[in-house]
């Protein structure tokens, strides 16, 4: 996979001269990217209606249409908070992606859990990666840098962001307990179900489809009642590949695009977190799916 290349999601579509005037630094761009997004449940205001929809925005180009119908500035002229659009940290990582891959920059999202945000858990979380010629380094774009961290969020020291993979081979071992992992403490939405969930979108993420957090798919499921020899051997491949191992990259690629149970098809099932009832999207048209169709 040529990561330099823009997927159908990370395309900026007829937006992407409005690209050309973002920072090329990675301190500068990721503050543009914070300047147009806010995250629907922690930027202090309570969105309704159609500004909280836009959590569902599937397409950076849709991201995009939305800023610019509210804003129509450049993407550097600064925006309000409330005229921000409202998204979660897949949609941060996913427009600093494509912002990077514009400048033709290798680039990705990483699907997996930050142990930074309380003391003991682990929060589902999406971050960025770029190849800086060198390795990959990895980018909280959601983040503004600062002491309190303790650790520098644009070139996160290992550890303090574990991939779904890993997570996953940490819970079978009894080295990470599957409750501690999920969206929230408050919240059901945690466990190991949570994690093997979560490895479908990292495998998704590295191969050109970048999903939202609360699709399905494929042999997703919200408890643990089938073989996990499939999901252990992923994982592997994974961590594998992770490491540079380029077989293994190339059997998650293969493995991928031929099991259903990996792949998403046509159309997709949208759990979103805005209340409403679940609903298909065909990835196609990118158009609602009605019901019983």
């Amino acid at each position: 996979m040529n990561y330099a290349h823009q997927t159908p999601y990370s395309d900026p579509g007829r937006y992407a001269e409005l690209l050309d005037a973002l920072p090329t630094d990675v301190p500068g761009l990721a503050a543009a990217v914070q300047n147009l997004l806010i995250h629907y449940r922690g930027g202090g205001i309570e969105f309704t209606g159609e500004h909280l929809e836009e959590v569902n925005n599937r397409w950076v180009e849709e991201i995009l249409a939305t800023d610019q119908r509210r804003n129509g500035t450049p993407l550097t002229a600064p925006r309000a908070p409330e005229d921000r659009v409202a998204g979660c940290c897949r949609d941060y990582a996913l427009l600093f992606v494509s912002a990077l891959r514009h400048q033709g920059i290798p680039a990705r999202s990483r699907i997996g859990f930050a142990t930074y945000f309380q003391p003991g858990w682990n929060a589902d979380h999406v971050i960025a990666e770029y190849w800086n010629g060198d390795r990959w380094v990895q980018v909280d774009a959601q983040l503004e840098p600062g002491e309190h961290w303790g650790f520098d969020v644009q070139d996160l020291p290992a550890g303090r962001f574990r991939s779904a993979a890993e997570t996953w081979r940490g819970f079978r071992s009894g080295e990470i307990d599957g409750e501690t992992c999920g969206v929230d403490p408050t919240l059901p939405l945690r466990g190991g179900w949570f994690i093997r969930d979560y490895v479908f979108l990292q495998v998704a993420h590295l191969n050109a489809d970048e999903l939202l957090l609360w699709d399905g798919w494929g042999a997703m499921a919200d408890d643990l009642e089938m073989d996990l020899t499939p999901t252990d051997e992923l994982a592997a491949l994974l961590v594998a590949a992770d490491a540079g191992d380029k077989a293994a990259e190339a059997k998650v690629r293969d493995w991928y695009h031929a099991d259903p149970d990996l792949h998403p098809g046509e159309k997709i099932m949208v759990h979103t977190p805005t209340g409403g009832p679940p609903y298909s999207v065909d990835l196609g048209t990118r158009q609602k799916v009605p019901q019983g169709k």
